[in-house]
């Protein structure tokens, strides 16, 4: 049996692509390689690691196991640092190149995902984004299996082996049909609304947030609709269903089906979403995930 120190940079490699697509048929096509060469090159790892790193179904694909998911993180940071090394030593420490992933909370990515890779485009044109659109908990659940480098989303709380840093903040505010009664107001108190339907962004986390305003406001609303989607949210608003709340504020009062809605700031104090950045703790920040950092804190 081969000893431990003879695990190649190569192996890791086919280790993290399997781990990243969950499939060793999806991983030896990105890598151009035969699909023979990825699975043996991963059954001679666990070998040598004595330990089994993926539950492999054949109808499910691959699930890391306990020690897969350890090791995973701890492979993704020996060749994050590996591949900083080499650009150095190469001169190209502020060009950078290859892959940062990127948790994006889905109601976000509108407003944060493209802007961001515009301006890593000027300024790292060599640098990839890899995005995936999730909530908080999934973002969690991916930072902490080491499926992503960094998390962009509110601050409702990643867990105490996560650390954050702020980026910004989103105040909330009121959306109205353009034909309600109340549009022409400069801004609203929560109490005007009561006894009217409420639509509601139904995602975990941002739903308490919203229904805490309310409950803040001594209102209980009668919620006539409910969605994960902002643009549904949006629309449904425009076309009379009700009142809602938001924090990220589009470009046009325009809906995709040719609605609109007036938007109004509330009256009073009113607690705003704190946007942040994050990843695990004690894991290896390479120049590539802080230029991402970097870029993402310039603002949505």
């Amino acid at each position: 049996m081969a000893a431990r120190n003879d695990v190649t940079i190569q192996q890791l490699r086919y280790f993290v692509a399997a781990a990243r697509f969950g499939s060793m048929t999806k991983a030896a096509d990105d890598l151009l390689v035969a699909q023979s060469a990825v699975s043996s090159s991963i059954a001679v790892l666990e070998k040598q690691l004595a330990s089994q790193l993926f539950i492999r179904r054949r109808s499910k694909g691959l699930t890391l196991t306990a020690d897969g998911a350890r090791f995973l993180r701890n492979a993704q940071a020996l060749l994050s640092q590996l591949d900083e090394s080499i650009e150095e030593a190469r001169g190209d420490a502020k060009q950078y190149s290859g892959v940062v992933r990127l948790a994006c909370f889905v109601t976000l990515t509108p407003f944060v995902v493209p802007r961001l890779l515009e301006r890593l485009e000027v300024a790292h044109p060599e640098l990839e984004v890899h995005v995936s659109e999730v909530d908080t908990q999934g973002a969690r659940e991916l930072l902490q299996a080491g499926a992503v480098d960094l998390a962009v989303g509110y601050d409702f709380g990643f867990g105490e082996d996560v650390e954050a840093r702020v980026i910004g903040h989103a105040e909330p505010y009121v959306l109205l049909s353009s034909g309600h009664p109340l549009a022409h107001l400069g801004e609203i108190a929560l109490a005007d609304l009561a006894g009217e339907n409420f639509v509601l962004l139904d995602i975990p986390q941002s739903r308490d947030y919203f229904l805490g305003l309310l409950a803040d406001a001594n209102l209980t609303p009668r919620i006539r609709h409910r969605s994960r989607n902002y643009e549904t949210i949006r629309a449904l608003v425009a076309r009379g269903h009700g009142f809602s709340i938001l924090n990220q504020r589009a470009s046009s009062n325009a809906t995709y089906d040719g609605g609109e809605i007036v938007t109004l700031p509330i009256t009073g104090q009113q607690d705003a979403l704190t946007i942040v950045v994050a990843r695990m703790k004690g894991a290896h920040l390479s120049s590539r995930m802080r230029a991402v950092a970097d870029a993402l804190h310039e603002g949505p």
